[in-house]
């Protein structure tokens, strides 16, 4: 039986992005930090200060949803450089926040076989 094994201490940033930033933002993490523990997702929703605010209940607009998971070593570093390069820091401009992991553990994918083509598979 495999043991797992548990990394050093590490921190989640999560950012609360404008519509059409997250991508940009994951492609230069892994471009500019060698980042690549991180996801994107979407979501609906509507801040107290925002234009739709005023229209109505019901309206919303769309959200980027940006995680990232970081070494507690390098967390406020990384946290500095994203709240600048998602541009945070203007109106609308979104929400970042950092929390502590209790436990991370990598995840590797199992050795798998190697796929046999169809045409060799045939004969």
């Amino acid at each position: 039986m495999a043991t797992i094994r548990i990394l050093p201490p590490q921190k989640l940033i999560t950012c609360i992005l404008p519509h059409g930033i997250a991508l940009d933002v994951l492609q230069r993490l892994k471009d500019e930090k060698g980042i690549i523990e991180a996801s994107t997702n979407t979501a609906r929703g509507m801040g107290r200060l925002t234009p739709l605010a005023h229209r109505g209940l019901g309206e919303q607009a769309e959200k980027d949803i940006l995680t990232v998971i970081v070494s507690a070593a390098e967390a406020d570093e990384i946290f500095a450089w994203l709240f600048g390069i998602a541009r945070i820091d203007r109106p609308h401009g979104g929400l970042i926040y950092l929390t502590a992991l209790g436990h991370a553990t990598p995840f590797v994918l199992p050795e798998l076989p190697q796929a046999v083509p169809e045409a060799a598979a045939a004969e």
